[in-house]
């Protein structure tokens, strides 16, 4: 599988200045590019094709006095601009006509110059290199320093180096995963969890482990208060409030930083220590709509899914959704009974059958282990599918069958 390796770079004032140049340029073509296939659709024409666009807003272009400038980049950032533009309509489409799963997309938009985050990519026909030293050795910029946190497991297909809001400079490598090597790192389990996510804890395992949410953005709410308040304070388009708005970014990004570091440190240990992994699906997108807004997006539950996921196919576990309709809460996880709904503020009962009391978030994440072990054995879903009554079910209740004629009717 393909994963991203990201690291910080420290470019030169020079080098900062070449890839200023090298984001403008790639932004124009991007522009030029949407353009032109809304000038075809207004004509009624069919889209420009690939090629069309790369000897005219290219090529050619590099010959006018207007766009001349566009050689002083690498030629393959300009074409891989023509090709996230090829991307965002294939994808447009695909969403239009259903192909696509998930929220419909809008049509491709122009980049603007102002925009805070901005990315260049370089493939392997690019001629980008690692030297010896350390560094990366980018055409037309020069030789950056990079902060290597780690080592590279294999050689990159492409590099991508992206300016984000705070200003800071990031080298995202594509990276190939040798599935065997992925296997041997990781040691043997015949484990399994379960896992059920909540607010006041942010992840409660099926064998009692409790995670306390570390509520990244309710503690930095003051910080950022008092920062938001120093920006709305300045003058629009002057440099005081250009200064200010990357503080509000730098104070963001360490939330972000840090909620990030809190899954991957989590998730990498419960895909170490378990071989299956069940937690429930969880509707983020509607209990973002509700007062818990905040809080919800503050736990970034489906980022940590997302994690959790994906490791588990790199590594060879085991991962299994639970339906979010399915009573985890509801149903005793010592005999099996279903005692209805329960508000929230209810967190723990007892069980009217067998007596158990149950701490109400640690009883769901053993019912989620349950419907993902039970997923995982027979392969079918956790609700058994409608089935025909039999024959001495389907007389009414309390008469016998047999005394039922066929018309229904009561003798």
């Amino acid at each position: 599988m393909q994963l991203r390796y990201a690291f910080r770079l420290d470019p030169s004032p020079g080098q900062r200045g070449s890839l200023a140049r090298a984001f403008g340029c790639a932004r124009v073509v991007y522009n030029d590019a949407i353009a032109a296939r809304e000038r075809a659709q207004a004509a009624g024409r069919p889209f420009p094709a690939a090629g069309l666009l790369s000897r005219t807003l290219i090529t050619e272009a590099k010959k006018t006095p207007e766009r001349h400038w566009l050689g002083e980049v690498s030629a393959v950032v300009l074409q891989q601009a023509l090709r996230d533009v090829e991307a965002a309509y294939r994808n447009f489409f695909a969403s239009r006509t259903g192909e696509r799963k998930g929220p419909k997309l809008g049509a491709p938009r122009f980049k603007s110059r102002k925009d805070h985050r901005q990315a260049i990519r370089f493939t392997t026909n690019a001629r980008w290199k690692i030297t010896p030293a350390g560094r990366l050795n980018l055409p037309k910029i020069g030789e950056v320093r990079v902060r290597w946190s780690r080592s590279l497991p294999c050689v990159p297909s492409s590099v991508t180096v992206i300016k984000d809001a705070t200003g800071r400079y990031f080298a995202s490598f594509v990276i190939d995963t040798d599935p065997d090597a992925d296997l041997s790192r990781m040691p043997a389990s015949d484990r399994a969890v379960g896992i059920d996510l909540g607010l006041v804890h942010f992840a409660v395992l099926s064998d009692g482990t409790k995670t306390d949410s570390p509520r990244f953005l309710r503690r930095a709410e003051k910080k950022l208060k008092k920062a938001q308040r120093a920006l709305s304070r300045k003058q629009k388009g002057s440099n005081n409030r250009e200064k200010a708005r990357r503080k509000v970014a730098r104070a963001h990004a360490r939330v972000a930083d840090a909620r990030r570091e809190f899954h991957h440190q989590l998730s990498t240990q419960l895909i170490r220590e378990n071989q299956t992994v069940a937690v429930e699906d969880l509707a983020v997108s509607g209990l973002a709509r509700t007062r818990l807004a905040k809080s919800v997006h503050d736990a970034g539950w489906s980022q940590f899914v997302h994690m959790l996921a994906y490791k588990a196919r790199r590594y060879g576990r085991t991962f299994v959704k639970v339906g979010r309709f399915e009573p985890t809460s509801q149903v005793c996880s010592a005999c099996g009974r279903r005692d209805g709904p329960k508000p929230l503020h209810v967190r723990e009962w007892t069980c009217p059958v067998c007596g158990t009391v149950h701490d109400r978030d640690h009883n769901a994440a053993k019912n989620v282990k349950a419907a993902g072990l039970a997923v995982t054995a027979c392969g079918a879903p956790v609700r058994p599918e409608p089935v025909l009554a039999q024959c001495e079910e389907t007389g009414s209740h309390g008469i016998p069958t047999k005394t039922v004629p066929r018309s229904g009717t009561a003798t």
